[in-house]
């Protein structure tokens, strides 16, 4: 039977039988995983609080007594949401129904069950415009055809330390992203040789939303609400293109939308980037690309990117190193969109693996390059493998030839 997130009060959580779990930050409820028979349960048992009269020939499994025995009297409305922990907040009416034989509350809550939604107003976040750095232009002394910047996996609200436990553990907060921001503007401008850029977003921009992969099932430790993600990410994005805008005269943006980690919510902050920056700059396009595997050209040189793991089906992905699986599944990708015929240089590009690798043998058709992690490692991959390296890509394009310029962070 197919199963949903719902956000339930604690006492609902109770009614289906559900352990109670810890509301959410900033929430008066917590996420469950229900099938369609809970939905209509819970329906009904909020029904059962709103009506005198039961429809479908629905009985409530109990009913919360509005008597005090000790007392000998009706408990009032704040007594009985003590009594049974109901938040009282969130009532928007009540009455007392008493002439049954065990007297209760008729109440009406605010509507709890939502799926997987944003419920946060952006526009206030959107106006916040982000002053770029200030750089002096230095005279561009190559003249290559275009520059390339690759950044992968941000993690934007991972809590590296969650418990205090962290074997290497590195502060990951707005600050830090923002800073890593300046590391990328101040290193990509350092590196450049052309008038033409192409920024590349590998996917995992954000570590999560509400706490969740995209695929929900476990929890993520997390050091920021989901406004505050948004916001940073936004911050983040805004403060590389007006840093970069000056020394450029065409930038292009490919984000990638589709991954294990941020999916939806990424695309979210990268439509609202798309809106501002191209409305508010000449020369500069944001494309958000929703695909798990996507392509485009500059030139003859055809780049093809992915984050590497998708938003719902793939569980392992692509790895590090090809294998038969990867090889046969991105030439069949290549065959069936033509590309082979129109590019004269294939790349492929994937972030997830959180490693610096760039495979230029094993396929004679096309290089498989991944790329380093813009976040420290989590917890987790601290514990199970290795505290490892991380940084971003700026690459050089003249013809067929390329120059590869890695950028490893190091504290």
């Amino acid at each position: 039977m197919t199963k949903k997130r719902a956000w339930l009060k604690s006492y609902e959580a109770k009614y289906l039988g559900f352990n109670i779990k810890p509301n959410f930050k900033g929430r008066s409820t917590a996420q469950y995983w229900v099938n369609e028979k809970q939905r209509e349960e819970i329906k009904n048992f909020r029904l059962s609080n709103t009506s005198e009269t039961q429809t479908n020939g629905y009985e409530p499994k109990f009913v919360l007594s509005a008597w005090c025995s000790e007392r000998g009297e009706m408990l009032n409305i704040d007594s009985y949401c003590k009594k049974y922990n109901l938040p009282r907040k969130d009532i928007t009416s009540y009455k007392l129904v008493s002439h049954t034989g065990t007297p209760f509350y008729n109440i009406v809550f605010k509507e709890n069950i939502e799926d997987q939604t944003i419920d946060f107003d952006f526009e206030p976040i959107v106006k916040k415009y982000i002053k770029p750095l200030k750089i002096k232009q230095q005279p561009l002394i190559s003249n290559k055809d275009f520059d390339v910047l690759t950044y992968t996996d941000i993690h934007i609200g991972m809590n590296t330390n969650a418990e205090g436990k962290a074997m290497y553990s590195e502060k990951w907060d707005a600050e830090e992203v923002l800073n890593l921001a300046e590391l990328i503007i101040i290193t990509t401008l350092k590196n450049r040789e052309s008038e033409t850029l192409i920024v590349d977003d590998l996917g995992d921009f954000f570590d999560g939303f509400n706490g969740q992969t995209t695929r929900g099932g476990h929890s993520l430790p997390q050091n920021m609400t989901n406004e505050e993600v948004f916001d940073t990410g936004l911050k983040f994005k805004m403060k590389i293109a007006e840093s970069l805008i000056p020394f450029y005269s065409k930038i292009v943006f490919n984000n990638i939308c589709n991954d294990n980690h941020s999916g939806a919510f990424s695309y979210f902050v990268n439509s609202a980037f798309k809106q501002l920056i191209e409305q508010k700059y000449k020369g500069v396009t944001v494309t958000n690309h929703k695909q798990f595997i996507n392509h485009y050209f500059v030139g003859k040189v055809c780049f093809v990117i992915t984050h590497g793991k998708d938003d719902k089906h793939l569980k392992f992905g692509f790895k590090p190193f090809q294998d038969s699986k990867s090889l046969e599944k991105i030439d069949q990708y290549l065959k069936q969109n033509n590309i082979y015929k129109q590019a004269d240089l294939i790349i492929f590009k994937k972030g997830d693996s959180h490693q610096a690798l760039f495979d230029l043998c094993t396929s004679d058709d096309f290089f498989y390059f991944n790329y380093p992690a813009g976040s420290p490692s989590s917890e987790w991959v601290q514990t199970n493998f290795k505290k490892g390296r991380r940084g971003f890509v700026n690459e050089s394009y003249f013809g067929k030839d390329f120059f590869i310029k890695p950028f490893f962070i190091t504290k």
